[in-house]
């Protein structure tokens, strides 16, 4: 038992981590977009006999995203289209050169707005991939937030005020 989970309350979860599960119509497609647009790396796939990805786990940093292929039948089955989509935050150190990269690896299909700065301490933007997913860019450069007026801040084991 390492120092950490002795010192968790008995009655407390012991995460380890969280990780996206994204669905792709095409993941070996997906796998290469999102390696050569986002800078991700690969740690696993697994292929099916003819080479295609059926999963794979991509790293950003430490995080890592998972990630499948399905078929049309998958999604007949729970009686929608097709994945939703869904956004996900990637922390990095400088917004500004990471927008700059995805705008260079896109090229002419290049269509994201330059970062912005937030009134929450945060300079972001935001792409979508090709399977629908919007993957947000996101560099923390202050902890002071702006909130609209009326708007009040209330943290874990505060009272909420009335």
């Amino acid at each position: 038992m390492s120092s950490a989970e002795a010192d968790r309350p008995e009655n407390e979860p012991g995460y380890l981590g969280l990780a996206p599960y994204l669905y792709y119509a095409d993941a070996t497609e997906a796998v290469a977009w999102l390696v050569r647009v986002f800078g991700f790396t690969e740690e696993v796939r697994f292929a099916d006999a003819s080479g295609e990805v059926f999963q794979a786990t991509l790293c950003a940093g430490q995080a890592k995203i998972k990630l499948a292929g399905v078929g049309p039948e998958y999604w007949q089955a729970k009686g929608v289209d097709g994945p939703v989509g869904q956004l996900n935050i990637v922390y990095v150190p400088d917004a500004d050169a990471q927008y700059e990269r995805v705008r260079a690896a896109l090229g002419d299909d290049a269509d994201i707005d330059a970062p912005q700065d937030q009134p929450y301490g945060a300079r972001v933007f935001t792409v979508s991939d090709i399977g629908g997913n919007s993957w947000t860019f996101w560099q923390q450069f202050s902890d002071t937030v702006e909130l609209p007026s009326g708007w009040r801040e209330v943290r874990a084991g505060e009272p909420v005020p009335e």
